[in-house]
């Protein structure tokens, strides 16, 4: 197995065994990863806050926030911060997830002061001003039109997600609820600025060809001076725990569409314990097994073999900081329908647990999992973003290693025992889509500042 030994070589030297930790004065976590292929340099400052945090009425905010990030500063007016980045021969660009927001620049090694110089500025120094809000909120809520409301699967998962989440504020999608868009004011924005983008909320990571020791003294310069603010950290924040599922839930979405589509959605854990959790890391092979290539099982049995479905998947994250979920989803083939689908789905599931996993087909899609993992290493955008993401929900990055090898040694039996235990009717959201004849209408051209 030539790409496990890749693996095992790998976190044998560790992945991230080159980055380097400090801790400004302000409480700004600052991780430095030197790649000396290039000279290149990936800047990105994280701030954990996402749709997780978000209030009842306010949902989106933080993704509007991340919008008027770009509208500028004192010092650097609105558009000046993209158009220096571009003439510095760099990109830029910005994302909000449910439980973090990120900003980035890629740029040459020689200009990371300017990223900093204008990163740390809009930090704390944003002008965020009533007619400026008008003009984004508009695009914000027509990018949840063209994104969402005109996207008949992102619908249905939308839906999908709400249904399956009692209280848990993953229940709200990140964009935000149109009414709640509708309603949002240059105030709330503020708020959301006032409350999470300070130092002592961040982490500045840095990946590229750089002295450790010199970006430290660019952060200091640059972010050093700013004040903290009070604020909890993502320990002490109040738990957010979603009530356990007692029983089967169904929903039907109609939308136009050419063709129905199906997705279950089954509540599992994400991943806590790096050393010590295996059912996130089992979990996460079940997914392989199941969807993993063009061989895997559900493409092999249903699409190509029984020909139920034009296509068949199944999804798993295992690192969040909210609750997981195991994903199933397929479009059924002509002929059949959603209730088809989901029959064959649940059959592919109960084969799986009757008969488990042989261990030629584990040991090939261990080796595409782990092997997925470390190839995507080889990016120094990714490597920033592994950093990010982690650090983001409370983990570290020097869990990567731990994950690696926790992943190459799940057993067969693991597999089966976390299918039997979380893919069941008690914690399943079934989301079903209905298409609706289609409208004869020109596409509508994406909103002037949509940027991501």
């Amino acid at each position: 197995m030539i790409l496990a030994s890749l693996a095992v070589s790998l976190t044998s030297a560790g992945a991230f065994a080159t980055a380097h930790e400090y801790t400004l004065g302000n409480g700004l976590k600052l991780i430095v990863k030197e790649d000396h292929r290039s000279p290149v340099v990936i800047s990105q400052i994280w701030y954990k806050a996402g749709s997780i945090d978000e209030l009842n009425g306010t949902t989106g905010v933080a993704h509007v926030l991340e919008h008027m990030m770009f509208k500028g500063t004192k010092k650097v007016p609105g558009g000046e911060f993209s158009r220096r980045i571009a003439a510095a021969g760099g990109r830029e660009n910005a994302f909000t997830s449910r439980d973090y927001t990120a900003y980035f620049q890629q740029l040459q090694k020689a200009r990371l002061p300017l990223a900093m110089e204008l990163e740390s500025d809009r930090m704390r120094n944003l002008v965020l001003t009533e007619e400026e809000f008008a003009k984004e909120i508009r695009v914000v809520m027509e990018e949840r039109r063209l994104r969402t409301d005109d996207q008949p699967r992102s619908l249905v998962h939308e839906k999908m997600v709400a249904t399956s989440y009692q209280t848990h504020p993953y229940r709200h999608p990140i964009i935000g609820w149109m009414n709640d868009l509708e309603n949002m004011t240059v105030h709330d924005a503020k708020e959301w600025y006032d409350h999470w983008y300070a130092p002592n909320n961040a982490i500045l990571v840095v990946v590229g060809d750089v002295n450790p020791d010199e970006v430290f003294a660019l952060a200091q310069k640059h972010y050093g001076h700013i004040k903290p603010r009070s604020l909890l950290p993502l320990d002490k924040r109040k738990p957010q725990i979603e009530p356990v599922q007692v029983g089967i839930k169904r929903i039907t979405v109609k939308a136009p569409a050419r063709l129905p589509y199906l997705v279950m959605g089954y509540h599992a854990p994400a991943l806590r314990n790096p050393s010590a959790d295996w059912e996130p890391y089992a979990l996460e092979m079940l997914a392989g097994v199941l969807d993993g290539n063009a061989s895997a099982r559900l493409n092999k049995e249903l699409v190509r073999e029984q020909r139920i479905a034009n296509s068949a998947g199944a999804g798993y994250d295992s690192t969040a900081r909210g609750p997981g979920m195991f994903y199933l989803d397929g479009t059924p083939s002509e002929g059949k329908t959603v209730t088809d689908l989901e029959t064959a789905l649940r059959g592919e599931v109960e084969k799986l647990v009757r008969d488990g996993v042989a261990e030629e087909e584990l040991a090939r899609v261990k080796a595409q999992v782990v092997a997925g993992h470390v190839f995507q290493l080889d990016s120094m955008f990714f490597q920033a973003m592994q950093i990010g993401q982690l650090e983001s929900i409370g983990m570290s990055y020097r869990d990567v290693d731990t994950m690696l090898k926790k992943l190459q040694v799940v057993t067969a039996e693991q597999v089966r025992d976390v299918a039997k235990k979380y893919l069941k009717d008690e914690s399943l959201t079934v989301a079903v889509l209905d298409p609706q004849p289609l409208e004869q209408k020109a596409p509508a051209a994406a909103p002037s500042g949509l940027r991501h």
